[in-house]
């Protein structure tokens, strides 16, 4: 009886990730009646802004956050890079993560992690627990470990990612798709939570993401033909949430988050056509298909989202830019693009070098710089684009301000990066670790 009494509670933590929530979205909601379970539980805790990385794509935000490391030192700066030695596009993978997961640490300490739809997690790795991997996921049974779990989401026919072809069929088709991927990935993740032992519980839900990219028109204009169907889906949302908390409870850490926020799209720039239209970036042909076809006198080649990468000589197959006129051509590049604008106002906010946000043994394949947009404006790498500025298929856009982390507790901090939560929820979990680039959120 004694040692049952003194026997020390096992500590778990439990996450659930919104993918694109935007904070002023969820408060919103919360004031308008559309989440009253968040609403009753955000009173329990904190809920508040949090700033994403930089730049502020999900391939790079969920990293950060499922290592509590900078990109200098994960390695994962976006999604797409170019081929070492090569111009070929190339899509990193879990296998370019060079620093340790959360579960990773987790499983070191003899603890299971259940891990569901966080996204660069693919192909799947052999952890303590369970994964199913997020986007850019090609293979159910390569994104899943183990094969017991990878059973039971082929057999509810579990969906990786909405079919964003869908949006060229009908915005209904699409939203169609959205509600029936929400529910599938709903069932699984409450399939798990009740189902399997974890002390680390994680679970992404990325429909949100694609709502946002898609249908944020909607949410604006409310004689939008699916202006309720975005108010439901966030009611639907919020019923999970509720589904979610009724099992974990008041006393177990639970933690929600987002990986950036979302606002509207005013025009979306092509940064490597200003590149070619300063003279920066030179392609072999008119309409070129990839940087197989660049030039090789170019200076300057742009990554989404205007990550801007300098055509050292010793570092690109055909680089010709000299080691001493690299830091004059950064700043002639950063004051052009603080300059730009459209009909007066600007477009870019600020300009950074690589120095400035990262570091580590990854900070050499960093891009050398990286600009990041007023809101609205946002920023794309494509390559065959004859205009500065337009309107493309989306009407949502990212935001590195304004993600949302909650967490039922009260904390005083308010100044939150995504860098923050890794080290947060090993923190709850009990395990001391001194590896992390950010901080611990709580005092338990």
């Amino acid at each position: 009886m004694l040692g049952k009494l003194f026997k020390k509670e096992k500590k778990k933590v439990a996450v659930l990730g919104i993918d694109g929530v935007p904070y002023s979205l969820l408060t919103r909601f919360i004031k308008d009646g559309v989440m009253p379970n968040l609403a009753d539980i955000a009173k329990k805790g904190t809920l508040t802004a949090m700033t994403a990385s930089i730049p502020e794509v999900s391939s790079t935000s969920w990293s950060t956050f499922m290592t509590g490391v900078n990109p200098g030192k994960h390695g994962i700066y976006g999604f797409t890079e170019l081929q070492k030695g090569a111009y070929k596009w190339r899509f990193p993978n879990s296998g370019d993560m060079k620093s340790e997961t959360l579960w990773d640490i987790a499983g070191r300490n003899n603890k299971k992690s259940i891990v569901l739809n966080v996204p660069s997690t693919y192909p799947a790795k052999e952890l303590k627990g369970i994964l199913t991997a997020g986007f850019v996921a090609l293979d159910l049974k390569k994104a899943t470990y183990p094969e017991s779990a990878y059973e039971y989401l082929k057999g509810i026919g579990y969906k990786m990612d909405v079919d964003t072809r869908k949006a060229k069929e009908s915005p209904d088709a699409l939203a169609e798709d959205i509600d029936k991927t929400f529910i599938i990935r709903k069932n699984a993740i409450l399939y798990f939570l009740d189902n399997h032992e974890w002390d680390l519980f994680i679970g992404v839900v990325t429909e949100t993401d694609r709502l946002h990219h898609y249908l944020w028109a909607a949410l604006q204009d409310e004689k939008h033909p699916l202006h309720n169907f975005f108010l439901n889906f966030y009611k639907k949302l919020d019923e999970f949430i509720g589904e979610m908390y009724l099992r974990i409870g008041n006393d177990m850490p639970f933690i929600i988050l987002s990986d950036h926020g979302f606002t509207s799209i005013k025009k979306e720039i092509y940064v490597n056509w200003w590149l070619r239209d300063k003279g920066y970036l030179k392609f072999k042909k008119e309409n070129p298909e990839s940087f197989e076809d660049m030039h090789e006198d170019s200076k300057v080649f742009a990554l989404d989202p205007a990550r801007f990468y300098i055509h050292l000589k010793g570092k690109y197959p055909y680089g010709n830019v000299e080691a001493g006129e690299y830091e004059s051509l950064r700043q002639n590049l950063k004051d052009g693009l603080l300059s730009l604008n459209i009909d007066g106002e600007k477009i870019i906010k600020t300009v950074l070098f690589k120095e400035e946000l990262y570091s580590g043994s990854c900070l050499e394949d960093a891009p050398d710089m990286v600009a990041l947009s007023y809101e609205g404006y946002d920023l794309k790498g494509s390559i065959n684009k004859t205009v500065l500025a337009d309107n493309g298929f989306l009407t949502g856009g990212h935001t590195r301000e304004n993600a949302v982390f909650f967490i039922n507790r009260k904390i005083k901090e308010r100044d939150i990066n995504i860098v923050d939560v890794g080290p947060t929820i090993i923190s709850l979990l009990g395990i001391k670790e001194n590896r992390f680039d950010g901080r611990c959120l709580v005092n338990e």
